[in-house]
């Protein structure tokens, strides 16, 4: 990593292809997604009881008041036709991720988020909350005490908010009691999705695989797609030839690309990005203008009448910026970056020109903005 001045400015270099092999070696189990070794999305609507005074107001919220009737029917506690006004319940909606080859009777964790006009979940205890995947089935149950991301304190006349008091976790907090049925061992061959496809990166996975059995047990079919031939491997079962994969060490490629973050003024580049012949001219123009109005008075004892005399001040002033420069062909944008440093260009102002720089065709990379 290479820093550049000033401090708000941080300018990570990704390393390239003329650096050692060791230094740029990645397991394939850090590129690649297998085919069926996934998470699943799990959601369910709940109930945080034991709040200390910052509950939902159920006249804002009268979906937390059906829930509550609902879970305390189910106990045997009959309220038809009773006014309640509690102040420590809320609704949340709980998520959760099941992971690949979970089984019955493991643990995972959950979020809780409120979604009514609560305040805070500190303190609060989710009831047990049955946890939904896209086919309608349930596959774990919820339930613990809600360990919530920031603190809130309120006076007569002020409010502190520190973080988010009304999203929590719950570390372990669900049970799984389903499992997804997927018969991993009948696989014949397994695809390897990369997360970043490439045509050079998959043929290098290819190339690595091939090479590390000594015959052909992998084929590319595109940029981002790997297939793993399972009896060729000569492996026991699926789970073993992926045990042996996922360790071999490839050398990605990657793309030229620059991604700048307005807000805190970032800048991340990749070493190959580079910079045609072109020349670069930036300075800063403020107008300014005042008003101060003189009122003018009658003479006393006079029937006149007070007058308003406009009065402006208006100045054009230009902000010291850097002259005319030309950049040389096949500059580096780290070089780049690295004089406009030394110039005190501001970060927002050096973004600016990295903008006029893609625009002008003269940047040789992909520009992402955030």
């Amino acid at each position: 990593m290479t820093r550049f001045f000033p401090a708000l400015l941080i300018v990570l270099m990704a390393l390239g292809l003329a650096a050692p092999a060791s230094a740029n070696a990645i397991r394939i189990k850090d590129l690649v997604e297998f085919d069926g070794v996934r998470g699943n999305d799990l959601v369910g609507y709940g109930l945080v009881v034991g709040l200390n005074g910052t509950g939902d107001g159920i006249r804002n919220a009268p979906f937390t008041e059906d829930i509550m009737s609902n879970i305390l029917e189910r106990l045997g506690v009959n309220i038809t036709g009773e006014q309640f006004r509690p102040k420590n319940v809320a609704a949340v909606f709980v998520t959760a991720t099941l992971p690949p080859f979970s089984r019955s009777g493991s643990t995972i964790d959950v979020t809780v988020s409120a979604i009514g006009d609560a305040k805070s979940l500190l303190g609060g205890t989710l009831v047990m909350t049955p946890l939904n995947a896209a086919d309608g089935q349930i596959y774990a149950v919820a339930q613990g005490t809600v360990i919530a991301g920031g603190a809130a304190a309120e006076g007569d006349g002020a409010q502190v908010i520190q973080g988010v008091p009304t999203a929590g976790v719950i570390p372990s907090g669900a049970r799984i009691e389903r499992e997804i049925e997927f018969d991993f061992t009948e696989l014949s061959s397994i695809r390897l999705a990369l997360r970043d496809a490439d045509f050079t990166t998959a043929e290098r996975i290819e190339t690595a695989i091939n090479r590390s059995y000594g015959r052909v047990v992998a084929r590319m079919l595109d940029a981002g797609t790997v297939v793993l031939d399972i009896a060729a491997t000569r492996a026991i079962s699926p789970a073993h030839a992926l045990g042996e994969v996922e360790n071999i060490a490839v050398e990605p490629e990657r793309k030229a690309r620059v991604v700048v973050d307005q807000r805190s003024g970032t800048i991340v580049m990749g070493e190959d990005v580079r910079i045609s012949r072109v020349a670069v001219s930036q300075g800063n123009l403020t107008l300014r203008i005042e008003e101060a109005p003189l009122v003018v008075q009658p003479n006393p004892f006079s029937e006149g009448e007070a007058i308003v005399v406009p009065r402006s001040d208006v100045a054009l002033e230009e902000e010291p910026g850097i002259g005319l420069a030309e950049v040389r062909e096949g500059t580096s944008l780290s070089e780049v970056i690295a004089g406009l440093n030394a110039l005190g260009v501001a970060p927002r102002d050096m973004i600016d020109i990295l903008k006029s720089i893609k625009a002008a065709g003269a940047l040789h990379a992909e520009f992402i903005v955030r």
